[in-house]
C-alpha cells in the first residue's frame, strides 16, 4: 500500500513481532547455544510475517471503525467504506486515494438513495447541507459517480453531466441535474455498447475546486503501445477544463520508469518528480493497473483530481468474455509449456474459474498487481516478465541470465525477442517482497500436505461429485460450490503448483560432460524404473495390461478415464463418459509396440550406463545415483499430483453440467462466466449473449497455433492473416526478420529424447486423427500431452512445434526410447505427410531426405 501511515504500522508490527519471536527462541529454546542462532533467525522471520499480517488486519479494523456508519445518504470521501452500495466508480476511486494519503480535494459523495423523482429528497438536502458546512466555502465541482463509471470495463467519459465552479448556494440544484443525466440517451447507448447495465444509478461527488495554475492528464503507461516503462501526459496552463474542451493547446511530456527521468516543458519541471512519484504510487494503490490520472498544480502542490483505468489497455471484453492480456502492458508471454495441457481455446467458464481461483486464495504470483497467468486467443499464456521480475533486482538487471534458470520449462528464448521487466522501485521491492515470501511459505505448507492430497483425492472427489449430481435446486448447487467444490478445487490447484519445480537442474549438463551424450541420455531416461512408475506412461501401459487380461476395463477407466487430450477444459467430455472410447483405444494400442518391451530396453540401457559410471567414475557414482533418484521422485510426484488434480477438474465439470440441467440451458452453461453462472443459480443477474460467445470461441479455434513467445500488444486474427508471420515469436512494433537462412531441408528444435530414427512423416493437427499414424512413422504435430501417450508406441520418432526439454513429449519419449525433437516452432509448416526424414533427438534436428 502507498499510505505512509499504513506502511509504518506494518513495518513496526513486523519488527516488534520478529524481535519478540527471535529473542524468545534465543533465550528460552532448550537446545545448545550454537543451535539457537539459526532457530532464532527462523523464528524472527516467521514473527516478521506474522507481525505484518497482524498489523495489516489492525489497519483494516481501524479503517472499518473510522468508516461512516451504513444508512447515511451523504458520505465524506475520507470515511467512505470500500464497497459501499451505490457509491459508484468515481467516488470509490477518490475515496481510495484519500484514504491512502494522496492529496485529493476534500469532498463528499451523495448516494443515489438521497434523490427522489430526479431531485434531492428533503433528507438528502439536509445531509448535503451539513456536509457542505464541513467542507467550507465554495466553489465546488459537482460530478457524477455511476456504478460502472471510471471502471476497467467502461469510462463513460463525457456521458454524464459535470458542473464546475458551483457556489455553495447552487450545489443542491447542480447535484440534481447531474443525477438526472443518468437517464440521458447517450448514457444508455454507451452502456449497451460496452456490455454493462444500461440503467446506471448515479451518485454525485461534490468536491472543493482547486485554483489550478496548470493541470493535465497523465497515463501511467503508454496507451498506444502499452509500454510500461513510459508515462505520457499533457499539461495546460490554468484549469484542466481547457484541456478537455480543447480550448487551449496542450504540451506533451513523459517520464521514464522507474527512475522518473523527465522530458517536457520547463514549466512543469519544478513538480515533475513529485508528479511521477505520486502517479507511480497511485498505480500501485490500484493493483498495478495502468491509469489515466487527472491532476492539477496549485500553490506548487500536486493535487490528484481523478484516477481511472486506461480502457484502451483493457484485456477483458465483458460482452464476448474474451481475454487478451497482452493489451494490459508490454510483457513477455509464453505458451510453450502451458499449451500441452491446454491444446484448444478454452470456454468462458473454464477461463473464469481459473481466474477466480487465482484471485480468491489460489497460488498467485503477482508483482505490482500483475498476475503471471493470462490468456490470448482463448489459450493460456504465462507472463514471464512477472516471473523474472519476481526474482529480484538482480534478475531485473540481467533478465536473460534469470530466464536461463527457467528455460527448461519455457524453452530457449530467441535472441531477437526482448525480455521486458516490470518497472519496480526499491520501495516496490519492499512492498512486494513480503507477499511473495508469504506465498512461498504457503507453497511449502502445501508441499508438506501432498501425501495426504494423493491419499484422499480419489475417494473425496467421488463423494463430492455424487453430492453435486444430487443437488436439486440452483441455490443448493451454488451453496455447494462455495462451501465445498471451490475450496477443494483450490487445494488441488495449490497441489499442482507445489509439485512443480522450475529450478534449473544442472545434472543433465554435468552428466554429458562426465559420461557423454549416449550414457547421459540412458541414465536420465529411466524415471519410471527409479521411482516405480510414471503417471504419463499409465494410459499407454494400462491399455496393454487390459489387452493382456491383467487389468479389467472398469479398473482402467477408474485409473485413467479422467485423463485426456483436453482435460483442463470443463466442456471437454472425459473418456470415462464415452462408452466407445476404450474400445477404440484398445484397437489402436494393439497395433503399436509393446510398452513393457520398450521400457525393458530403457532399463537395460540404464543399467549398462550405470555400470560404466561405477567403473569409470567410482568417486562420483554414488552422488550421481542419489541425484538421479531424487530427480525421478520429483518427476513422479509431479505426474501423480497432476493426475489427481484433473479429477477435481472433473468435479467442476459435473457442477457445470448439473447447473445446465437445473437452469435448463444445457451446454450453454460453458459460455457463462462463473459469476454469471452463480448469479443465475441464485436467481439474479441476466443471461449473456451465448451466440456471440460461441462465435468467438469458434473463431479462436479456427486460428493456427499461436506464437510460442509474444511481446507487446498482439492481435491473433491480424497475425493469422499475415503471410509473413513467424510461428516461434511475435514482437509488437518490431517486425521480426525471418529466421536465418540455412539448409531448407533442416528443421531445428530442442533435444527432447536422444536417438536417431528415419521414416516417413505423418503430420497430424488433431488427436482425433491419431489412428492414421502407422507403426514406425514420424509423428509431426503442434504439441502432445497425456492424451497422445497411447499413440507414442507406434511412432518411430516425435517432432513438435511446441514444447521444452521438460515437456510431455520429451519426458515420455525418453522413457520409451523414442527419438524426439520438441519446440521447433515451424515443424508442421515445413513437414508434410509422406516426407522421408531423419530425426536426431540428441542434436535437435529433423533432416528432410
Amino acid at each position: 500500500m502507498t499510505d505512509p501511515r499504513t506502511r509504518r504500522a506494518r513495518l513496526v508490527g513486523a519488527n516488534l513481532c520478529a524481535l519478540a519471536a527471535g529473542s524468545a527462541v534465543a533465550v528460552l529454546a532448550p537446545v545448545p547455544v550454537l543451535a539457537r542462532v539459526p532457530l532464532a533467525a527462523l523464528a524472527g522471520t516467521l514473527g516478521y510475517l506474522a507481525g505484518t499480517w497482524l498489523a495489516g488486519r489492525a489497519v483494516v479494523l481501524v479503517r472499518r471503525v473510522r468508516s461512516a456508519p451504513p444508512g447515511r445518504l451523504v458520505h465524506d470521501l475520507a470515511r467512505l467504506a470500500p464497497g459501499t452500495p451505490g457509491a459508484g466508480g468515481k467516488a470509490s476511486a477518490l475515496a481510495r486515494l484519500v484514504q491512502a494519503g494522496f492529496r485529493v480535494p476534500a469532498g463528499v459523495v451523495v448516494l443515489p438513495g438521497a434523490f427522489d423523482d430526479g431531485g434531492l429528497s428533503p433528507a438528502g438536502s439536509r445531509e448535503l447541507a451539513r456536509a457542505l458546512r464541513r467542507l467550507g466555502g465554495g466553489p465546488f465541482a459537482v460530478r457524477s459517480s455511476a456504478g460502472a463509471e471510471d471502471s476497467a470495463s467502461a469510462s463513460f467519459a463525457g456521458a454524464f453531466a459535470t458542473e464546475l465552479d458551483v457556489p455553495a448556494t447552487a450545489v443542491v440544484d447542480a447535484a440534481s441535474r447531474v443525477h438526472r443525466s443518468g437517464a440521458a440517451p447517450r448514457v444508455r447507448a454507451y452502456a449497451e455498447a460496452q456490455g454493462v447495465e444500461a440503467h446506471q444509478p448515479v451518485a454525485v461527488v461534490v468536491q472543493r475546486m482547486v485554483a489550478a495554475q496548470r493541470a493535465g492528464v497523465l497515463f501511467t503507461a503508454d496507451p498506444l503501445t502499452g509500454d510500461l516503462d513510459t508515462m505520457v501526459g499533457d499539461v495546460v496552463e490554468g484549469p484542466g477544463e481547457a484541456l478537455v474542451s480543447g480550448s487551449a493547446d496542450a504540451t506533451p511530456f513523459r517520464f521514464h520508469r522507474p527512475d522518473g527521468a523527465y522530458t517536457g516543458p520547463a514549466v512543469l519541471a519544478p513538480v515533475a518528480a513529485r508528479l511521477h512519484a505520486a502517479a507511480h504510487d497511485i498505480e500501485a494503490c490500484f493493483g498495478g493497473v495502468a491509469l489515466d490520472i487527472e491532476w492539477a498544480v496549485a500553490a506548487d502542490r500536486v493535487w490528484i483530481l481523478q484516477a481511472r483505468p486506461v480502457t484502451s489497455m483493457r484485456g477483458w471484453d465483458p460482452v464476448t468474455a474474451e481475454r487478451n492480456d497482452t493489451l494490459t502492458g508490454t510483457c513477455l508471454w509464453s505458451a510453450t509449456n502451458l499449451s500441452e495441457a491446454n491444446p484448444e481455446p478454452q470456454t468462458p467458464l473454464t477461463v473464469s474459474v481459473v481466474r477466480h481461483q487465482q484471485d480468491n486464495g489460489g497460488p498467485s504470483m503477482k508483482v505490482r498487481g500483475r498476475e503471471m497467468a493470462g490468456y490470448v486467443g482463448g489459450r493460456p499464456y504465462a507472463n514471464l516478465s512477472v516471473q523474472v521480475s519476481a526474482r529480484g533486482p538482480k534478475a531485473a538487471a540481467d533478465p536473460r541470465a534469470a530466464y536461463r534458470q527457467i528455460a527448461g520449462l519455457w524453452g530457449d528464448l530467441p535472441d531477437d525477442v526482448p525480455l521486458p521487466v516490470l518497472p519496480l522501485t526499491k520501495a516496490d521491492w519492499q512492498d512486494e517482497g513480503l507477499p511473495l515470501l508469504a506465498t512461498l511459505v504457503r507453497l511449502q505448507w502445501h508441499r508438506l500436505r501432498l501425501p495426504r492430497f494423493l491419499a484422499t483425492s480419489r475417494e473425496e472427489s467421488a463423494r463430492l461429485a455424487a453430492r453435486v449430481a444430487a443437488a436439486s435446486t440452483g441455490a443448493e448447487l451454488a451453496a455447494l460450490w462455495r462451501d465445498a467444490v471451490f475450496p477443494a478445487s483450490l487445494r488441488a490447484f495449490w497441489a499442482v503448483i507445489a509439485a512443480t519445480d522450475d529450478r534449473l537442474d544442472p545434472l543433465e549438463d554435468e552428466l554429458r560432460r562426465l559420461v557423454g551424450a549416449d550414457d547421459s541420455a540412458a541414465l536420465l531416461a529411466n524415471v519410471a524404473g527409479l521411482c516405480g512408475g510414471l503417471e504419463s506412461l499409465g494410459p499407454a501401459a494400462g491399455l496393454q495390461e487390459v489387452l493382456a487380461g491383467r487389468l479389467s476395463r472398469d479398473d482402467y477407466l477408474a485409473a485413467f478415464g479422467h485423463r485426456g487430450h483436453n482435460e483442463v477444459e470443463l466442456a471437454w467430455p472425459r473418456p470415462a463418459e464415452n462408452p466407445g472410447w476404450l474400445d477404440r483405444a484398445l484397437a489402436s494400442a494393439a497395433t503399436g509396440a509393446d510398452v513393457g518391451r520398450l521400457r525393458a530396453g530403457r532399463a537395460a540401457a540404464f543399467e549398462a550406463a550405470r555400470d560404466r559410471l561405477r567403473t569409470d567414475h567410482p568417486e562420483k557414482a554414488r552422488d550421481v545415483e542419489r541425484r538421479l533418484r531424487r530427480r525421478a521422485r520429483r518427476a513422479a510426484l509431479r505426474e501423480r499430483v497432476r493426475s489427481e488434480s484433473v479429477r477435481w477438474t472433473g468435479v467442476g465439470r459435473g457442477f457445470a453440467l448439473r447447473a445446465g440441467v437445473l437452469l435448463g440451458i444445457g451446454d450453454d452453461v460453458f459460455f457463462h462466466t462463473l459469476p454469471e453462472l452463480l448469479d443465475a443459480l441464485d436467481g439474479t443477474g441476466r443471461a449473456p449473449d451465448v451466440a456471440a460467445r460461441r462465435a468467438v470461441v469458434q473463431r479462436q479455434r479456427d486460428l493456427p497455433q499461436l506464437p510460442l513467445f509474444i511481446v507487446g500488444r498482439f492481435d491473433p486474427y491480424a497475425w493469422a492473416a499475415d503471410p509473413g508471420r513467424r510461428g516461434d515469436a511475435f514482437v509488437a512494433g518490431r517486425p521480426l526478420p525471418p529466421p536465418p537462412e540455412g539448409d531448407e531441408r533442416l528443421v531445428t528444435g530442442a533435444a527432447g529424447s536422444v536417438g536417431v530414427a528415419q521414416g516417413r512423416v505423418r503430420r497430424l493437427d488433431r488427436i482425433e486423427d491419431a489412428d492414421q499414424l502407422l507403426p514406425g512413422e514420424v509423428l509431426v504435430t503442434p504439441l502432445t500431452n497425456i492424451g497422445w501417450t497411447p499413440v507414442f508406441p507406434r511412432a518411430g520418432a516425435i517432432v513438435t512445434d511446441l514444447g521444452a526439454p521438460l515437456s510431455h513429449a520429451a519426458i515420455v519419449a525418453r522413457e520409451l526410447g523414442i527419438p524426439a525433437v520438441v519446440g521447433c516452432g515451424d515443424a508442421t509448416a515445413r513437414l508434410a505427410t509422406g516426407d522421408l526424414v531423419r530425426v536426431d533427438g540428441g542434436r535437435g534436428t529433423v533432416e528432410v531426405l
